[in-house]
């Protein structure tokens, strides 16, 4: 198979054998980016079920405590975000690998050789650049794992308040009642209002703007091919 690879463009067994490490050395880095990002994401979730674990089992916890939750999360998903930057970048590589080397191997088709995707590997080696901005690794994140997370947090937040009321608060049996419970402290009803609707809506943007402009890294296949694959 390899042999039928073996022509200008592909001249030695040297070239097709350093082009094979460099496919395992890429694969190798993008999988410990892989590992990073999804360190954060754990992080991310065990503090936020030791909140929970702490807001609920005691009364006298203020609901303050899912503010810091929150930030927490937040602080992690723009870690996670830059994290997945460099894995994008090392997995563009590996894409262009195997679109423009692997495939040709598996269909024994020098034809698929041609094209100057060599020099775009070589510039990126030259000079790595990152293929996504942040604004999009941001959503990309949002998408897959946090904005669930986001979303969790607030719903919990809000049961917290209405399982365990300010003392001042009997029960919260009306918007007025629910609204004046949301002050805390230093922190008036409509700074916390404004975080909570504010965090909703940024995530709720976020995600829809990233899932209807950006591909993600993996697209849906025709029915037939799927039905192939099922075969």
């Amino acid at each position: 198979m390899l042999e039928a690879l073996r022509d200008e463009a592909t001249p030695n067994h040297q070239y097709i054998t350093a082009m094979s490490h460099f496919y395992r050395g890429e694969i190798n880095r993008m999988m410990v980016w892989r590992q990073r990002f999804d360190t954060t994401t754990t992080w991310a979730i065990t503090s936020t079920c030791t909140i929970f674990t702490v807001a609920f089992s005691f009364r006298d916890v203020p609901h303050l405590i899912f503010f810091f939750n929150l930030a927490i999360v937040l602080m992690m998903l723009w870690i996670e975000a830059r994290r997945y930057r460099f894995y994008d970048a090392f997995r563009a590589r590996v894409r262009m690998l195997e679109a423009h080397f692997i495939v040709p191997v598996i269909l024994q088709q020098k034809s698929k050789l041609e094209g100057n995707w060599r020099k775009l590997v070589a510039e990126d080696l030259l000079i790595p650049a990152f293929k996504v901005s942040m604004f999009e690794s941001i959503g990309r994140r949002l998408k897959r794992n946090y904005g669930f997370v986001v979303i969790i947090i607030l719903a919990a937040w809000i049961t917290k308040i209405f399982i365990h009321p300010p003392t001042d608060i009997q029960k919260i049996n009306s918007i007025r009642s629910f609204y004046d419970a949301l002050s805390i402290g230093g922190f008036s009803s409509w700074f916390v209002a404004t975080v909570m609707l504010g965090t909703f809506i940024s995530v709720i943007s976020f995600t829809l703007y990233i899932a209807k402009n950006s591909t993600g890294e993996i697209t849906e296949v025709g029915k037939s091919s799927r039905t192939n694959w099922m075969g």
